[in-house]
C-alpha cells in the first residue's frame, strides 16, 4: 500500500497491540477448560432434552474431510482410519488433515466464493488471487491480516496486486464496496441503508452506510498508459448524504465504522495534502489515506463485529446453521440462538491472534460438532430444532466439494496422483523430492495437490454452473434439480468416470469375483462406510440379473446410483 509515509499509522498498530494482550484468553493460564469443552457446555445449557448419540466413525471421517479439506477421502484412508483402533485417532485426524495441502486449497475455494461471490474476471486474473488465497491459508494468516491486506492493497504492489481484487474487480464503485463490506465482514446487510434507515431493522441506520462510506469516497480506479488499473486516492472530498424519504436537512460524516467516533485526520497546510499532486495522467497520492484506515478500523480488536462474524461464519460452516441466522443479519431483533457462546468464540478468536486453524480445530473436537445426525427414535423432533445443535445439521455439498468428492469417489483422483508419482520415480530431476524426511514429504504432498487441482479445474466450472448459486445467495438448496439430475444421468463426462478403466473404482470393482467384496469396495470409495448386508445383498441380485456378460454394466449403475444418493449430495 502506498501511502507516502503516516505516522498515524504507527499509533494504531501500538493501539492494537495494547488492546490484544488485553485479550489474554484464558486458555493460556490453565484456568480454564479447552475451548470445545466449553462450548459444549452452552450448548447443553440451552437444550433440556436428550441429544443425538455420538456420531460413528465412518460418519465423522467423511464429515472432517468435506469440512476440512472439501472432499471425501480416499479408500485407502477411509479403510485405515475405520480399521484404526487409537483411541485418539479422531484428533490425530483433525490435526492431520488441518496440516494437509487440502486444508489450504478447501479454504481458498470457500473464501473466493465468500468474497468474490462468482464474479467474473476484471483486473486481476483468479488464478492470481486464488493462489494468494491459498498460500495465505497455508501459512495460517491471521484472518485481521488477511482482511486489512485484502482492504488496503491498491494494485501498485506488483506482490500484493492479486489482494486488490475485492476492490477493483468491483469496479471501485464505493455503494458496492460498502454493502459488500459491511455484508461479509460486519455480518450486517446495510443496503437498504444507503437510502434511509432500513425500515425493517431499526439498528441499521444511514448513518453507518455513510460513515463507512467515507472511507472510500475519495478513491477511484486509476488507469495510466499501458499500465494495470490501480486504486487511487485523492486528498478531498467529503460524504453527504439525507433520508430519500424525509424532508431533513443534509447530513456529513466522517469515516468511522458504526457507532465508532469518526476519523480523526491530520490537518496539512494549504497545497501540502498531496505526496503526488494531481495532473493529467498522473496518479495522485495523498499524504493521509482514508482508505487505508478503513482497513485497520474494520480489523481493529475494538471492533467485536468484525470477529464475531466470522465466527458465526466459520460455526455455519461446520455446524449447518450460525448462532445468528440469517448470517448476515445481524441485529438486536435478531438474536443469537446461544449469545454468550457467540462472545465466547469471538473474544478467544481475538484473543489468540485471529487463527482461523485454532478455532475450526476447536469446533471439530466439540461433542456438539461430532454428534450424530440420525435421531434417535425415542427423541422428538420439535423438542430440537436446527439451532438447538443437539442433532447435527446436514449440509448440501458446495459445487466445488461434489466436483472434487465425485473425482474422488470414481478413482479418477486416485489416478492422477499416480501418475505424478510415476512421473517422479522416472524423472532423475525430480528423484530427490522422494527423500524420506518430513520437508520433502511436505513438499511432494503440495506438488500432488497442484497436480490434482489442475486436474479439477477442468470440471470445476461445469459443477458450479449446474449447482452453483447466483452470486451473493447461499448454497442451501435441499432438493436436486432437473438440470442436476440429468447430469448425473446423462453427462458423457460422468459416464466415462463410470466405464471401467485402469485402477478406477469401477474397474477395481468388476476384478473382485466375491460380489460382498466388490459391494464393499464401491460403497467404502463413494460413501466412506462399511456396506450394509442388505447392500450387499442387492448388489448381488444385481449382478445376477445382468449376468457375467453385464458385470460391467451392473457395476457402473451401482456406483451411479450412490453418486446420484441424497447420503452422498450431503455432508451428514
Amino acid at each position: 500500500m502506498s501511502q507516502g509515509g503516516d505516522p498515524w499509522r504507527g499509533c494504531v498498530s501500538l493501539l492494537g497491540i495494547v488492546v490484544c494482550l488485553s485479550f489474554v484468553s484464558p486458555l493460556a493460564t490453565g484456568a480454564e477448560p479447552p475451548l470445545h469443552e466449553r462450548i459444549d457446555e452452552q450448548i447443553a445449557a440451552h437444550h433440556a432434552g436428550a441429544m443425538a448419540e455420538r456420531a460413528s466413525d465412518a460418519e465423522l471421517l467423511r464429515r472432517l474431510y468435506l469440512d476440512l479439506t472439501g472432499r471425501i477421502p480416499t479408500t485407502s484412508a477411509a479403510r485405515a482410519f475405520l480399521d484404526d483402533p487409537s483411541p485418539n485417532k479422531r484428533e490425530q485426524l483433525i490435526d492431520r488433515l488441518l496440516a494437509s495441502p487440502a486444508y489450504a486449497r478447501h479454504m481458498q475455494r470457500t473464501f473466493d466464493v465468500l468474497l468474490m461471490e462468482r464474479r467474473a474476471d476484471e483486473h486481476v486474473p483468479a488464478a492470481e488471487w486464488q493462489e494468494y488465497l491459498r498460500s495465505s491459508f497455508a501459512t495460517n494468516k491471521p484472518y485481521d491480516q488477511l482482511v486489512r491486506e485484502i482492504l488496503s492493497a491498491d494494485g501498485l504492489d506488483p506482490a500484493q496486486r492479486p489482494a486488490a481484487k475485492f476492490y477493483l474487480d468491483r469496479a471501485g464503485e464505493t455503494n458496492i464496496v460498502v454493502r459488500d463490506v459491511s455484508r461479509i465482514f460486519l455480518g450486517m446487510d446495510l443496503q437498504c441503508a444507503q437510502c434511509h434507515d432500513h425500515p425493517l431493522v431499526d439498528d441499521y441506520k444511514q448513518d453507518y452506510f455513510y460513515g463507512l462510506s467515507a472511507y472510500l469516497t475519495r478513491s477511484f480506479i486509476f488507469t495510466g498508459q499501458d499500465q494495470p488499473a490501480t486504486i487511487a486516492e485523492k486528498a478531498e472530498g467529503e460524504v453527504k448524504f439525507k433520508s430519500a424519504f424525509l424532508d431533513e436537512p443534509e447530513r456529513q460524516t466522517g469515516p468511522r465504522v458504526l457507532e465508532t467516533t469518526s476519523l480523526v485526520e491530520p490537518a496539512f497546510a494549504e497545497g501540502k495534502s498531496y505526496v503526488i499532486a494531481p495532473a493529467e495522467g498522473v496518479r495522485p497520492q495523498p499524504r493521509f489515506s482514508r482508505r487505508a484506515f478503513l482497513a485497520t478500523d474494520l480489523t481493529s480488536p475494538e471492533n467485536r463485529q468484525f470477529s464475531r462474524t466470522i465466527v458465526n461464519r466459520l460455526w455455519a460452516r461446520m455446524m449447518g446453521r450460525g448462532l445468528i441466522e440469517p448470517l448476515h443479519f445481524d441485529h438486536s431483533d435478531n438474536p443469537p440462538s446461544h449469545p454468550e457462546l457467540l462472545d465466547l468464540l469471538a473474544t478467544e478468536f481475538t484473543a489468540g491472534g485471529f487463527d482461523l486453524k485454532a478455532l475450526l480445530r476447536e469446533l471439530a473436537r466439540s461433542q456438539t460438532y461430532q454428534r450424530s445426525s440420525e435421531w434417535p427414535a425415542d427423541l422428538d423432533a420439535q423438542a430440537c430444532p436446527p439451532e438447538s445443535f443437539a442433532v447435527a445439521n446436514l449440509k448440501p455439498l458446495s459445487p466445488e466439494q461434489l466436483a472434487a468428492s465425485t473425482l474422488e469417489a470414481t478413482g479418477m483422483s486416485e489416478a492422477i496422483r499416480a501418475e505424478f508419482e510415476q512421473q517422479l520415480r522416472g524423472d532423475p530431476r525430480l528423484g530427490e523430492v522422494l527423500a524420506a524426511d518430513e520437508e520433502r514429504r511436505t513438499l511432494r504432498e503440495e506438488m500432488s495437490e497442484q497436480r490434482l487441482n489442475a486436474q479439477l479445474l477442468g470440471q470445476l466450472g461445469q459443477f458450479v454452473a449446474l449447482f452453483g448459486n447466483l452470486p451473493g445467495e447461499r448454497q442451501d438448496a435441499t432438493e436436486a434439480t432437473v438440470h442436476q439430475a440429468l447430469y448425473f444421468s446423462h453427462d458423457g463426462g460422468m459416464a466415462s468416470w463410470l466405464t471401467p478403466l485402469g485402477q478406477n473404482l469401477a474397474a477395481r470393482a468388476v476384478s473382485l469375483s466375491d460380489p460382498a467384496l466388490a459391494c464393499d469396495e464401491i460403497v467404502l470409495s463413494v460413501l466412506s462406510r462399511r456396506s450394509t448386508t442388505d447392500e450387499q445383498q442387492e448388489f448381488a441380485h444385481l449382478l445376477a440379473a445382468q449376468g457375467e456378460s453385464g458385470r460391467a454394466t451392473a457395476v457402473s449403475e451401482f456406483i451411479w446410483a450412490l453418486l446420484a444418493s441424497n447420503e452422498f449430495r450431503f455432508n451428514h
